[in-house]
């Protein structure tokens, strides 16, 4: 396919662009292969033109387009007589509805070109071609392919846990993705168990994404696990191989959890079709804990009814909260966050081992597993960590982005496999980061950005859904890593967080109602002006700044050596705090 063919009209003259909260800008709009510019037209004063927008095609979400027939009379003198013309022209407008939630107008005179850059538009951005993207033509001068992959393996991760316990190793059993096809070809399992038992153990898993670890709490040396559904069926089968696996992280009469992220008549209903979860009776010394998590459609229709409610600025007070609480999004994030609350409990408070799943384990299986490390591991809440944390509990995982992140909200195609989980899970850390200002040590920018890139993106990391769909499409070698961007000097300074000072404590978050908040800084971005709260986070960094350079002893200096965030540890429910 070439993108030529896609495109009826390149070039538009006297197209105006309009966005809530700036003036129209009126220019000459452009269509690529990859993206829509307009360049403002040249000033009076011999003043070059600039472009105003830049547009990654495949950040359209949602394209709507009218167009209005202009008709007027223009009169004509010949000798003693007039004459009067009618003249015909037509305006149409498009309204370009974006996956990062902004919303543009475009006035472009003349139905034919109107149309047909509507047609190209919506053509282009529904290329679902993985190899046709932008990230496989994005080339810039600053930044080499290879740059930005390699920064955090998940042998580094292992070499962490090796230098505290023999008790792990690193298994190359799915080298060729034959054994799980969405597991990554490295996975750290119990040292007692052998491949055999792993390839057997993945065949009673769902998609064979058999127990491996996810997180090792050097604290106590308690583990976090994380796995699909087990295929027990109506007729109970059992896999003597999958309870040795498990039995294998247990020591002497330990017991450990098992959080299914479904509730117990999801469950039930699973075992019916083939799946199912563990039994007391083949698995007695884990106990089962039900914490359902919405996923798929009522996620994503929640979602949606939510940057509807954000987008109507005419709603009264109560009109608002009526549709903030019908859109369901803070309910679940209050799920999100006491879940992961509980199993970060399991490992910290109760001294146990975990084991997440839900059905697939590729959903809200990985959403608990890491928020759980952001609330328990102070590393993870580094820049670096984070970033870590993603790449190995989000991408190497297995979340199918390629399938979630295909549409946001404002979508009119009918619904697939979309879902905002990774949203949820951004949305919850920016929870975190909002109870505990100083605990983390990157901003809100950051995950704004990380937003951005998972819906459309000129680098690779978050293509496709799978390791193995990486490997095939050589996303590696032939696309630039987002990481390597962000770890630019002059990007990292952007996305730290100026208050930030080392807590090595557990950081246990309130999931009261009244505490959680929606995050203005994503959903009413494009909305409402955000001049005045940047100016004010200007001033922090300026201060911290100059308090840092300020000499030993000065009286300035003690607002560089804050107190780290309180952790108030939640009870076993998850609902409540303790003093």
């Amino acid at each position: 396919m070439e993108f030529a063919e896609l495109i009826k009209t390149a070039k538009v003259e006297n197209v105006q662009l309009s966005c809530p909260g700036l003036p129209p800008i009126k220019g000459t709009l452009c269509i690529t292969s990859h993206h829509l510019l307009l360049s403002s037209q040249p000033g009076g004063n011999g003043e070059p033109s600039t472009v105003e927008l830049w547009l990654l095609i495949r950040n359209v979400d949602a394209i709507e387009k009218s167009v209005q027939n202009l008709g007027w009379y223009q009169t004509s003198r010949t000798n003693s007589s007039h004459r009067e013309t009618r003249i015909a022209s037509s305006l149409g407008t498009i309204t370009l509805k974006c996956k990062d939630l902004k919303v543009l107008q475009l006035e472009i005179p003349g139905m034919e070109e109107c149309l047909n850059i509507a047609s190209s538009t919506e053509a282009l951005s529904s290329v679902d071609s993985v190899m046709m993207m932008y990230p496989f033509f994005y080339r810039p001068q600053s930044m080499k392919l290879k740059d930005g992959w390699q920064l955090y393996p998940l042998q580094h991760y292992y070499q962490q846990i090796a230098s505290e316990t023999s008790a792990w190793r690193l298994s190359c059993v799915n080298g060729d993705f034959t054994i799980c096809s969405s597991y990554p070809p490295a996975v750290i399992v119990p040292a007692t168990v052998d491949d055999k038992v792993l390839k057997k153990a993945a065949r009673f898993r769902q998609g064979g994404r058999f127990p491996v670890l996810s997180y090792y709490h050097k604290k106590n040396g308690r583990v976090m696990l994380r796995s699909s559904q087990p295929l027990l069926g109506p007729n109970r089968k059992r896999c003597q191989e999958d309870e040795l696996l498990l039995s294998a992280v247990l020591d002497g009469g330990e017991r450990g959890f098992i959080i299914d992220t479904r509730s117990a008549q999801a469950a039930k209903q699973a075992r019916m079709m083939g799946g199912g979860t563990e039994p007391k009776s083949f698995y007695p010394h884990w106990k089962r804990l039900h914490r359902p998590l919405e996923r798929g459609r009522p996620l994503q229709e929640s979602f949606m009814k939510l940057v509807e409610a954000c987008n109507d600025t005419s709603l009264s007070m109560d009109r608002w909260l009526s549709k903030l609480e019908a859109s369901k999004w803070l309910a679940h994030v209050k799920a999100a966050l006491s879940t992961a609350c509980l199993a970060a409990q399991c490992m910290e408070r109760e001294e146990a081992c975990v084991l997440v799943h839900g059905a697939e384990g590729t959903d809200t299986t990985l959403l608990v597993t890491a928020l759980a490390q952001v609330i328990l591991d102070p590393n993870c809440r580094t820049l670096t960590g984070f970033q870590g944390l993603l790449e190995r509990e989000w991408i190497e995982a297995g979340h199918p982005f390629h399938c979630r992140c295909s549409h946001s909200a404002y979508s009119h195609a009918r619904l697939k496999q979309e879902a905002p989980i990774f949203l949820l899970f951004l949305d919850c850390v920016w929870q975190l980061g909002r109870q505990f200002p100083f605990s983390l040590q990157f901003n809100e920018r950051l995950l704004l950005v990380l937003f951005e890139h998972t819906y459309a993106s000129c680098y690779g990391t978050f293509l496709c859904n799978s390791e193995k769909e990486r490997c095939l499409c050589q996303v590696k070698e032939k696309t630039h890593s987002l990481w390597s961007w962000l770890n630019q000097p002059s990007e990292l300074k952007k996305h730290l967080n100026p208050l930030y000072t080392y807590n090595a404590l557990v950081i246990w978050p309130s999931v009261e109602p009244q505490s959680l908040q929606l995050w203005q800084g994503l959903f009413l971005r494009w909305i409402r002006s955000s001049q005045y709260l940047d100016e004010a986070w200007a001033e922090i960094q300026r201060l911290v700044t100059s308090c840092e350079d300020a000499p030993e002893g000065s009286a300035g200096r003690t607002l560089c050596h804050s107190q780290p965030d309180a952790a108030y540890p939640l009870t076993i429910t998850g609902t409540a705090n303790e003093g």
